[in-house]
């Protein structure tokens, strides 16, 4: 990895997310009363987490923002979320005040975890923000040292077609615009309901999001895409879009024996 990029990835998407955060955007909306009822069945309604994480210890990963944090912290689990946005931290500290619970925030980026110690999670939960970095691989790395061995591993990923296509339907459905093996961030845009605006955002493709997580000491139990589409939905819209190109794939994965952990192979490139 480049790290002149990642530097730079770094700091532009914390400006683009304290951005954001002034902005009100989607993303930044704290957790609602009704995400609080039932907390689990909110974060959890397929059951990855056995019905049950009071107790544990819970990183919440690049997820800052007053909701997931909020949210697992009801469900009575012990939890410390880490952003490398002072902003969206702020709402975590906010929100988690106003409501009586204890949280953890930490201000780093989600691949610069050595102020935890090794082991010391039981379970990491990674909302979609891996695109936000050049390479996945340091982000695999940190989590594999800080969870402790048989720990899980619930992550979300933009999907590489998401963001190959264009955000405008074509005549026959939604064109792939980028490259598969492209090197560098994507064109940047301006509002949508797909894309972050104001972000740095790179295509990770499945070999990197499935391959180097088993190669960084995971292994993957289950995996779900989920559900966006709607087919009533208004013509170019983030409904009628999903329809023909998942956005996110979410995955379970454990974390096995550290003597399990395998280099990560070099990647070659076509015409290299």
């Amino acid at each position: 990895m480049n790290k002149g990029e990642r530097d730079r990835a770094c700091q532009h998407n914390r400006q683009a997310w304290d951005r954001l955060v002034e902005k009100k955007n989607r993303f930044t909306r704290p957790a609602k009363d009704e995400d609080l009822v039932d907390p689990l069945s909110t974060v959890d309604a397929i059951g990855w987490l056995g019905g049950n994480i009071r107790g544990l210890k819970l990183l919440c990963l690049a997820a800052g923002g007053g909701k997931h944090a909020v949210i697992y912290a009801e469900a009575g689990a012990d939890v410390t979320v880490v952003d490398l946005s002072p902003a969206m931290l702020e709402l975590d500290r906010l929100v988690a005040a106003e409501r009586g619970l204890d949280v953890r925030t930490v201000e780093t980026s989600m691949d610069d975890l050595k102020m935890f110690g090794e082991g010391e999670f039981d379970l990491v939960i990674h909302p979609v923000s891996s695109c936000y970095l050049p390479s996945i691989v340091p982000v695999y790395q940190a989590v594999a040292r800080v969870l402790r061995v048989g720990g899980l591993y619930i992550s979300q990923h933009k999907q590489p077609t998401n963001l190959q296509s264009g955000m405008e339907p074509s005549v026959s459905g939604y064109e792939i615009t980028e490259p598969y093996y492209r090197q560098g961030s994507l064109p940047q845009v301006g509002n949508s309901l797909l894309r972050e605006e104001g972000t740095l955002e790179y295509l990770h493709r499945w070999e990197e999001i499935l391959g180097d997580l088993c190669r960084c000491g995971f292994v993957i139990e289950d995996l779900t895409e989920p559900v966006h589409g709607k087919p009533d939905a208004e013509h170019g819209s983030f409904g009628h879009r999903a329809m023909y190109i998942a956005p996110y794939i979410r995955i379970k994965a454990r974390r096995l024996n550290p003597d399990y952990l395998q280099p990560t192979p070099s990647v070659i490139l076509p015409g290299s």
